[in-house]
């Protein structure tokens, strides 16, 4: 027995498979993995991409949409017009992980994305029975909301902050 040799804690170990997932995805933006965990139990992998049978983003490139959204800004006590931007070819991580999973197994389980999720994503793992969102990589343009939703629906919502993803899964990402 190698007792000298470290293991990797269960949040670095589910979000390196996460992480790993995310290589599959084709998407010219950004690359997101997402994993559903049961305890300790693998239940699925999904990544962000367009529907099967679809070209994705690198074959017929990326559709983008721009919407504009009003932001109180808590700190000044203002409110400001925010621009945001979409590819709307692509279905979210989480997303494919709802659809390609069974509602009884989401009950009380784990998802790990590799980036957090965005308001739409938010509100769909909030309905699916996962009781705890953990992430890597913030998105700051819904973070406020998000946060709000998962406290009032009592979800746990953490960023592993000091997690380093393995080096073959880095691939440049856009905002």
């Amino acid at each position: 027995m190698n007792e000298g040799v470290l293991r990797k804690d269960w949040d670095t170990y589910f979000m390196d498979i996460a992480y790993m997932v995310s290589t599959r995805s084709r998407c010219l933006r950004r690359h997101v993995g997402s994993v559903l965990v049961q305890g300790k139990k693998l239940l699925g992998t999904a990544y962000n991409g367009a529907p099967m049978g679809v070209q994705d983003c690198s074959e017929a490139g990326c559709m983008i949409v721009e919407e504009y959204e009003m932001q109180h800004e808590p700190d000044s006590g203002q409110t400001q017009m925010v621009k945001k931007q979409r590819c709307i070819r692509t279905i979210h991580a989480e997303q494919n992980l709802l659809l390609f999973t069974d509602r009884i197994d989401r009950e009380g389980s784990t998802v790990y994305v590799t980036d957090q999720p965005c308001w739409t994503c938010a509100n769909m793992l909030a309905n699916s029975g996962v009781q705890e969102i953990v992430f890597h990589r913030p998105y700051l343009k819904d973070n406020d909301k998000v946060t709000q939703l998962m406290t009032q629906k009592g979800i746990i919502f953490r960023q592993l902050g000091d997690y380093e993803p393995p080096e073959q899964t880095l691939i440049p990402t856009s905002p």
